[in-house]
């Protein structure tokens, strides 16, 4: 007979309509595991176990404590009542969920001024759409009201009315490529600060380019709030981190942006796994288009009205313009042959083009960007009927502009002139369009190179550099003269390279796509980051890199020695590889053993020390540094300590397993090797800085593909405005820039004013 929580869970999945198979696709349980748990009195599960069921059956909060007390787990104390004083554990949420809302609060104010959203705010409205929105029954579902047609039609400034107005707090906006939708959503996300109360949710905006429906959504954003936050990966005593329960205990508003990013075929996925977390509040922006095609094919997101942004008028164009551009040279506003062309009645075929072009809210800005803010520009060329014939070329001829418009301003930073800017921009757009994202991170800048090519690159450079650290110290011990030792300690070293470069390709995946850094820092006090879950990981990567190493270092080694000199007596295929595997084997060990070791150290950053890339980037550095400090003399011994263990094993076995030997002068040798050599390369390829030095310090600028100042190059983007940051990376200014970068050929340079006579906006 099956146990009380196997009957209990059997009937919450009956209940939900769902097979096994389906339990164990949206769970990640095993199938075998749940039947097991459905059928045998003897199966008990694990507390993770049962938070992983219950999230998969969306169980309401009194439904999961008695799951939980069914499994034998302790009942949950219920929510203390208005008033009463917060335990321990609730204090330490709302604290966490206080600071995180000041680092959004204080990104985004940041974003806002780079972005000028307040000098003159667009006027964007939008009307409801009632063919995309849920039945309004479900959007009131929760408050028990009568269901009721919402008017939720209105402008940019009453969007926090708006959305609070929603009793499900889920809305979904759509609107056309560049329509404003991410804007609305930076805006939302700021007005809600500026309302929320000490334990309130904290409205984040995530992308959902990267997110898979595959991936669950609440552990997606988790991970995301762990990259841009890394304060957040502070420990909890049941070992998950303070993002996991801000998550979990819905302190978390995601605003979603870029439902239409997702690929097309995982769409209608996607928007079911949205749906079964149906108790969570969120926002969701997608283009119409693509939000229409999807719910055609399931059904609206539960519980969300939808929205729809329309395209400015012609009288919205004038008012901006007229707000943000300078006069021309014959003191009239700059833009008004163009207003009076696009008014026209009937108008022209380029003043059709014109309305249908700056009636969204990007191009009406790049126009400006172009012409309004740059001194000997024209914008009555846009009305060229033969060189603009459609609503396309404009935009394209406006993308382009962009870029040289930017980069003729006059800024402190004079370093990047416009044609290298467009290429190298080019090149970080590719780069991205081959990752299928739009966050342009520094740790990944290599990441769009074949795995081949990236491999050998990481090679030459750990190999170069092991090589020039070991000749230096030989030829100073044995003195130039010794040529063949010195080709010995070549060959042993760059195999030992191409050891951390195989270890940095399997680290990173097929796809080339590097882990995010790790987001802490070595301190010896307070509270680690994180529990035992993460050691087996840390040994396989610690073992795989110290094997890989001391295997390639034995067999160059090993084999130089036999071509270059006599074969000593005995010396054979087998021999060869038992030195491979009993010296690989025992460094693993000790490396493994190390990196684990290395976690007792490993704190979480403050959580205000990483405001932006920068940040990150700096923090990284401190970190992979103090790592290899702390790694060379734990290394210099282990490792040594380890090899004598593992031979005098083997010197106990049968003569038939061969004669070991252990000589002191070797064990030293080895343990200086792996002291130096063994921290150099953790460095270089297997954590987030070195990966970043050797691709985007190195590589890149090496190959004329980025400059050699590429974090002042991102930067100096960021502040022209061609770039802007989303947490800790950057991002194109829109994705049809990125695109266009990416696809098109830069149009003929057009002379421009001189850069003394400009006037810097």
């Amino acid at each position: 007979m099956p146990t009380p929580f196997g009957l209990m869970l059997r009937e919450l999945r009956l209940r939900a309509n769902l097979k096994q198979q389906q339990l164990a696709d949206k769970s990640g349980v095993a199938v075998r595991t749940i039947g097991r748990y459905e059928t045998s009195a003897r199966s008990t599960p694990k507390a993770d176990t049962v938070e992983l069921l219950a999230r998969a059956l969306d169980l309401a909060p009194h439904e999961f404590t008695a799951l939980s007390a069914a499994a034998g787990f302790p009942v949950r104390q219920a929510e203390p009542p208005a008033g009463a004083p917060l335990g321990r554990f609730e204090a330490r949420l709302v604290e966490a969920a206080g600071q995180l809302a000041a680092e959004v609060a204080s990104r985004w104010r940041r974003e806002e001024e780079q972005r000028k959203v307040h000098n003159a705010p667009l006027p964007v409205g939008w009307r409801t759409s009632a063919e995309l929105s849920d039945h309004w029954e479900n959007v009131v579902a929760a408050t028990g009201e009568a269901p009721r047609p919402m008017d939720l039609d209105s402008r940019l400034e009453q969007v926090v009315d708006v959305y609070r107005s929603v009793p499900s707090r889920r809305l979904v906006v759509t609107g056309g490529a560049g329509s404003g939708k991410t804007v609305l959503a930076l805006r939302l996300v700021m007005g809600l600060l500026a309302i929320r109360e000490a334990d309130g949710a904290v409205p984040v905006i995530l992308g959902l380019e990267s997110w898979h429906p595959g991936t669950d959504l609440r552990a997606w954003i988790t991970a995301r709030l762990l990259r841009d936050h890394p304060g957040l990966a502070a420990p909890l005593p049941d070992g998950t981190t303070l993002a996991a329960a801000l998550v979990e205990h819905d302190l978390v508003l995601p605003v979603l942006d870029g439902f239409d990013e997702i690929a097309p075929g995982l769409q209608v996925d996607a928007l079911a796994r949205l749906d079964d977390a149906s108790r969570m509040p969120l926002v969701l922006t997608s283009r119409t288009e693509e939000y229409r095609a999807t719910v055609a094919a399931t059904k609206p997101l539960t519980g969300a009205p939808c929205v729809e942004l329309e395209r400015l008028s012609t009288d919205d164009l004038a008012e901006y313009l007229r707000r943000t551009a300078r006069k021309s040279g014959q003191g009239v506003p700059l833009w008004q042959p163009v207003l009076d062309e696009m008014r026209r009645e009937p108008r022209t075929p380029a003043g059709e083009v014109l309305a249908a072009v700056l009636a969204t809210p990007l191009m009406l800005v790049l126009a400006r960007t172009v012409y309004s803010d740059m001194p000997n520009r024209d914008p009555t060329e846009l009305l060229d009927a033969e060189r603009f014939p459609t609503p396309e070329s404009v935009e394209a001829h406006l993308m382009e502009r962009l870029v040289p418009a930017a980069y003729r301003r006059r800024t402190e930073d004079r370093r990047f002139e416009p044609d290298r800017a467009r290429r190298w921009l080019g090149h970080l757009a590719r780069h991205l369009e081959w990752l299928g994202r739009h966050d342009l991170a520094w740790w990944e800048l290599g990441a769009s190179m074949r795995r081949l090519a990236r491999t050998a690159v990481m090679a030459l450079a750990v190999g170069t550099v092991f090589t020039l650290l070991d000749t230096g110290t030989v030829a100073l011990m044995s003195g130039i003269g010794r040529p063949l030792d010195l080709a010995l300690a070549a060959a042993v070293d760059f195999a030992a390279g191409t050891a951390f470069a195989v270890a940095h390709t399997l680290l990173s995946g097929r796809d080339g796509r590097a882990p995010a850094p790790s987001g802490v820092r070595i301190r010896f006090g307070g509270a680690r980051t994180g529990g035992r879950g993460g050691l087996k990981r840390r040994f396989r990567i610690g073992f795989t890199a110290g094997f890989l190493l001391a295997a390639a270092a034995i067999a160059a080694r090993d084999l130089f020695q036999g071509v270059v000199f006599q074969l000593p007596p005995g010396f054979t295929a087998t021999v060869l590889a038992a030195d491979v595997v009993v010296f690989g084997g025992s460094v693993g060990l000790a490396t493994g053993a190390t990196y684990v070791l290395l976690s007792l150290w490993e704190r979480p950053l403050d959580f205000a020390s990483v405001r932006g890339p920068a940040d990150l980037l700096r923090a990284c550095r401190r970190t992979a540094l103090a790592q290899a400090l702390v790694f060379a003399p734990v290394l210099a011994v282990v490792v040594p300590g380890t090899g004598w263990a593992v031979v005098q094993v083997l010197q106990a076995l049968p003569p038939a397993f061969g004669a070991w030997h252990w000589e002191l002068e070797f064990g030293l040798l080895i343990g200086a090797y792996a002291a130096t050599m063994g921290p150099i390369g953790y460095v270089l390829a297997l954590t987030a800085w070195g990966r970043w030095l050797v691709f985007g310090r190195l590589w890149l600028p090496l190959t004329g593909r980025l400059p050699w100042a590429v974090p002042a190059f991102l930067d100096d983007a960021y502040r022209r405005g061609v770039l802007r940051r989303a947490g800790v990376v950057y991002q194109f200014r829109h994705a049809r820039l990125q695109r266009h970068l990416a696809e098109a050929r830069p149009e003929p340079a057009q002379p421009l004013a001189a850069p003394s006579d400009i006037d810097d906006r």
